[in-house]
């Protein structure tokens, strides 16, 4: 099969890059560094371009890449996806320089840390002939040696191969020592605003990202191709190669064509938000139940995007954006992947009908239901562990509770509620990850009432009480009864707590409870506010339903609470708690005196 010659060919002869494609088929012995017909043949070819161009050679000597670039520059490629990313690639990489300059630029020395190659060479070219030539290398803590420039013709081959030797064995012993606990260094690019800026670097250091540059660009309508324009993509190229990063996250959805264009000119991974949030997800899945939803919503994504899979998509690669689902499923074609699909929404369905099963149960018990809900990282965990007193995970970071947990606790005026917690929500939740976890979500629908746990000590606060209250309607639970709950007042100096509170107030509907779950402050008014809620929402009363109305007796069941029943001459004498709707229909059936509380 013909090779193909990459990077800059426009304007370039059939036959010259013909002639360039026949460098593939040239065999470097293993025990040699760099040929000197090789450079001379580069030298060449360089001279009759004007522009640099690059060869990659393996230490088996085969040359598996041939690019031309300008006469500035030429694209080097990642090798990283044929080993660990931690370690040398087995690739070394030599291009040429028109000017006769066989020095090393900034812009080499960054790519040799960025792509691992076993070595980055420069070969000074002038009038067709090499003239120095220039290597460097990676040792300990992506430290470079870098040896002197020499004539073309005096290049210490032996000392070189050593050297890839040594720095394959240092660079190695690095990597087995750190192991899978290193962080992939990103840079954030966002067009909105610096607060989305913020929490998608709070989401970067979630995933296991260290953050080394963020970037904010206003545009009112992302280009087609690349999102943000080929101008600031080439100088984001620029700035993720100076900060040596591994990958771009983008505070955006990207189309699989955006992200493959945008890959092939930063020459890093790149990742969008709906990824980001996805390998959280990934990784904060810990039921059975969670690990499905996640799989199906990465499925869900990858689907529409096959055309642009790339490093983003590598299992090979690793780090954010590939964990979840496996190599082979990634591999898959479109009816491979459609195929699992359909297994896990079957799958899931079982797990809802056993969902279904505990949820009647807990009707029959007829105890009241209450959905913790509200952004992510509000606190909701830590509030569901001190009301109930039971230990709930609950963790300083974004998405620390993906599975539902459902605690009994007692009001104090004896009544027993059930207190469910849920996954946090987040501004633009991807609506494939809505959709994969309705099953979970819907104990949010299902509730009797809800508790929306506000961060008081966040300046988002209003819009991140708005944000779920977006997402509560588009899964149908937009009109449910809600008590809002500003925690986190224990950050907020207590001098400032009683105006913030009176600022806040009027942007929430409901009733408003200030809370301290650190300082385990405010569990009375809580749990006050839950009775009240309760109450406002059901009547009690004694009902006297004749026996030719026994379906009325029959409906006090379904729709509220039976305490008791007695039978006497004119019908069934029944107590019982009945929602304000249901209890005016049947009014006229009060027996009296009414035991209304």
């Amino acid at each position: 099969m013909k090779q193909q010659v990459h990077g800059n060919v426009t304007g370039v002869r059939d036959t010259l890059i013909e002639a360039l494609g026949q460098l593939y088929d040239y065999e470097v012995d293993e025990d040699t560094f760099l040929p000197r017909e090789l450079m001379q043949v580069l030298a060449r070819f360089t001279g009759v371009l004007n522009r640099e161009i690059a060869v990659y050679i393996t230490r088996d000597g085969e040359v598996v890449d041939v690019s031309i670039g300008t006469d500035r520059d030429v694209e080097l490629r990642d090798y990283r996806l044929r080993r660990n990313t931690q370690r040398l690639s087995c690739v070394r990489c030599i291009h040429t320089h028109p000017n006769g300059d066989g020095r090393l630029s900034d812009v080499d020395l960054s790519a040799l840390r960025s792509f691992r190659y076993d070595a980055m060479v420069a070969i000074g070219c002038l009038k067709g002939e090499p003239t120095f030539v220039q290597s460097a290398f990676l040792v300990e803590k992506q430290n470079l040696l870098m040896d002197e420039p020499v004539r073309w013709y005096k290049t210490p081959d032996g000392d070189w191969m050593r050297q890839i030797t040594e720095s394959d064995r240092i660079v190695g012993w690095e990597a087995d020592e750190k192991g899978t606990h290193v962080k992939e260094r990103a840079v954030l690019m966002a067009i909105e605003s610096m607060e989305s800026l913020d929490e998608l670097a709070r989401l970067a250091d979630t995933a296991g990202a260290e953050v080394v540059g963020q970037f904010l660009q206003k545009k009112d309508k992302p280009d087609t191709a690349l999102f943000i324009g080929r101008g600031r993509a080439d100088e984001l190229c620029r700035q993720c190669q100076a900060l040596e990063a591994d990958l771009c996250i983008f505070d955006e959805e990207l189309t699989g064509i955006q992200a493959r264009n945008l890959e092939e000119i930063l020459r890093v991974k790149v990742v969008d938000r709906t990824t980001l949030i996805l390998d959280i997800f990934a990784q904060r899945a810990s039921s059975a139940e969670g690990k499905l939803q996640v799989e199906l919503a990465q499925l869900q994504y990858q689907s529409s995007r096959l055309i642009g899979q790339g490093l983003v998509l590598s299992r090979l690669a690793g780090g954010i954006g590939t964990r979840g689902p496996g190599e082979s499923k990634l591999e898959m074609n479109r009816r491979h992947i459609r195929e699992r699909m359909t297994e896990l929404r079957r799958r899931l369905d079982a797990v809802e009908k056993q969902r279904e099963l505990r949820r009647k149960s807990r009707e029959k018990n007829e105890i009241p239901v209450v959905a913790l809900v509200g952004y992510t990282n509000a606190g909701k965990s830590s509030l569901l562990s001190l009301v109930s007193g039971s230990e709930v995970m609950a963790r300083d970071m974004l998405f620390a509770t993906l599975d539902t947990t459902t605690r009994k606790i007692e009001l104090p005026n004896g009544q027993p509620l059930l207190l469910t917690d849920t996954v946090g929500f987040i501004r633009n939740l991807p609506h494939r990850l809505v959709e994969a976890f309705k099953s979970t979500l819907e104990e949010a629908v299902l509730a009797d009432f809800l508790v929306q746990v506000v961060d008081a000590s966040d300046p988002e606060a209003v819009r991140h009480y708005e944000t779920t209250l977006e997402v509560l309607a588009e899964l149908g639970a937009g009109d449910k009864p809600m008590i809002v709950v500003l925690n986190k007042l224990d950050l907020v100096p207590e001098e400032e707590r009683a105006a913030l509170t009176e600022r806040l107030a009027p942007h929430f509907n409901g009733s408003l409870v200030c809370m301290s779950v650190r300082e385990e402050k405010g569990t009375e008014d809580l749990l006050r506010a839950c009775v009240e809620m309760l109450e406002s929402r059901v009547r009690r009363a004694r009902f006297l339903i004749p026996y030719t109305r026994s379906d009325l007796a029959a409906a006090m069941h379904s729709e509220g609470m039976v305490i008791s029943t007695e039978y006497v001459e004119e019908g069934a004498l029944v107590e019982a708690v009945l929602p304000v709707a249901f209890y005016n229909k049947v009014s006229q059936f009060l027996a009296e005196p009414s035991c209304e509380e």
